[in-house]
């Protein structure tokens, strides 16, 4: 098994986060989305759209978009619920997750992270709206689904507990903090996200987010 990824990309660092708390082991094949790995053909052939992160389970079958890779890995295990309402509930938060929290908070720290915004320039209400809705689902619950750790609590904290980074107020969302150290908590858990390097920067990158 492999896994295709960029170390400083949250999309990527769930994946491996999911890998090392259900204990499988695999070969990591680093990615320079900034230094035109993306760009080039090969990379195409196993992913068109030509993003990180990419599972491929077995020589030449290759699963694009970290949701999909999510799923296909935590099938069977108590992170993917066998209920078939509960089982909803996790896809509604993995879609929630791709929706509003990569495209709201995960742009945030990708625009200021790599300078091609301000943090007082970068609009920050669809992010804050996100969060405000995660403090409302999580202040009476430790969890997102059947108040248990699953894999909706896996994908998001991706994106969530580096929210700060894109000049976020995280210090008034209390009950997404306590939420955020539950997770921290968990058997196996791992951090290993790096931060946004300077070649991620526009004067030095080679990369589809580049006109």
């Amino acid at each position: 098994m492999r896994l295709y990824d960029y170390s400083a990309s949250p999309n990527c660092y769930k994946v491996r986060l999911l890998l090392a708390q259900l204990a499988i082991e695999y070969e990591r094949v680093p990615v320079d989305i900034f230094g035109g790995d993306t760009l080039e053909k090969e990379y195409a052939d196993i992913n068109p759209s030509r993003r990180t992160p990419v599972l491929e389970p077995e020589s030449g079958r290759y699963i694009p978009e970290s949701a999909a890779i999510l799923l296909y890995l935590a099938e069977g295990s108590e992170l993917l619920p066998e209920d078939p309402f509960e089982r909803a509930q996790v896809h509604r938060w993995l879609f929630f997750e791709q929706t509003q929290v990569y495209p709201t908070m995960g742009a945030l720290r990708f625009l200021v992270g790599t300078g091609r915004m301000s943090a007082e320039d970068t609009p920050k209400r669809p992010s804050v709206d996100a969060l405000k809705l995660l403090e409302a689902q999580l202040a009476e619950r430790n969890f997102l689904v059947d108040d248990r750790y699953t894999l909706a609590d896996l994908a998001l904290f991706g994106y969530v507990h580096v929210s700060g980074e894109g000049g976020l107020e995280m210090d008034r969302l209390p009950a997404v903090q306590r939420w955020l150290e539950r997770i921290a908590e968990q058997p196996r858990f791992m951090n290993d996200l790096e931060p946004i390097p300077e070649s991620a920067r526009t004067d030095g990158s080679r990369s589809i987010y580049d006109s």
